[in-house]
């Protein structure tokens, strides 16, 4: 079978987003890792036009996420996550995605393109200015005093699988000498 019958068959011949059965295509969700059916929804021309041009989106249409991002398909349920992000000014928005509940792989699928994160919102970096991510490793570039104990992380000590401080971007958590420590991002550079 084709993936297009596949998403009819899927779909019961509806937008997998507003419910419409007029002008039905495929649509692969970006970044497609998998491809096929899993990596498709079918949705109809009106959302098609309106998630390839921003720009000329009609936050009323998208009130039928209240139901699509119910979806046990979780291409369905990105798309719905993208969209509601794209539209987080309407307050019917907002609620609707602190409702929504995406399991790990599903939430960091639908994050890859970039909707949802605030480009302005600060972000852990290194002293040298290179951008920090949980599981990365750093050296530090001075002695530090650990507070509380009697430790000193020397000069040079790489930390491995670093962690990030949500709450406060100048701090990351790591292990030195098997302790776990809060440490200044100004203090560490990124390890290739």
């Amino acid at each position: 079978m084709s993936i297009e019958k596949d998403l009819h068959k899927r779909s019961g011949s509806k937008c997998e987003l507003c419910g419409s059965t007029k002008n039905l295509i495929g649509y692969d969700i970006p970044p497609t890792n998998n491809g096929g059916l899993d990596g498709s929804i079918h949705i109809c021309e009106t959302c098609y036009k309106q998630i390839e041009n921003p720009e000329i989106m009609e936050p009323n249409h998208w009130r039928c996420l209240n139901d699509s991002m119910w979806s046990q398909e979780p291409a369905v349920q990105v798309m719905a996550w993208r969209l509601l992000n794209r539209l987080k000014a309407e307050d019917w928005s907002q609620s609707l995605l602190d409702l929504l509940y995406l399991d790990d792989e599903t939430l960091k699928w639908a994050q890859a393109n970039g909707d949802g994160q605030d480009e302005d919102a600060p972000k852990h970096k290194d002293s040298n200015g290179n951008l920090l991510e949980a599981g990365d490793s750093v050296v530090l570039i001075k002695s530090l005093d650990v507070k509380g104990s009697s430790l000193t992380a020397k000069r040079g000590t790489v930390v491995r699988k670093i962690s990030l401080v949500e709450d406060n971007h100048e701090h990351i958590e790591g292990k030195v000498e098997g302790q776990q420590i809060v440490i200044l991002t100004k203090f560490v550079k990124k390890s290739n």
